[in-house]
């Protein structure tokens, strides 16, 4: 039986964003592999940030394979 690869996770976060820590604790404390772009540390990622939320400036949005969720448990 072949081994399925699990989508690696990308969230787009800024450190003023309360949702954006709320997401990196809930992920660090279930043991959820993730790789973080701070947009604040890393403009140069704000167009594909945008592209992903639709036009908005908006974090946490956090990617796994073909999925996008704007915010965290809905809120955001």
């Amino acid at each position: 039986m072949p081994k399925t690869e699990t989508p690696t996770i990308v969230v787009y976060t800024h450190p003023d964003c309360a949702y954006s820590t709320a997401v990196k604790i809930d992920y660090n404390n279930r043991g959820i592999d993730f790789k973080e772009i701070d947009i604040s540390v890393h403009p140069e990622a704000i167009p594909e940030l945008e592209r992903l939320a639709g036009g908005e400036r908006i974090t946490p949005v956090v990617v796994e394979g073909d999925k996008v969720t704007i915010g965290f448990n809905g809120i955001g």
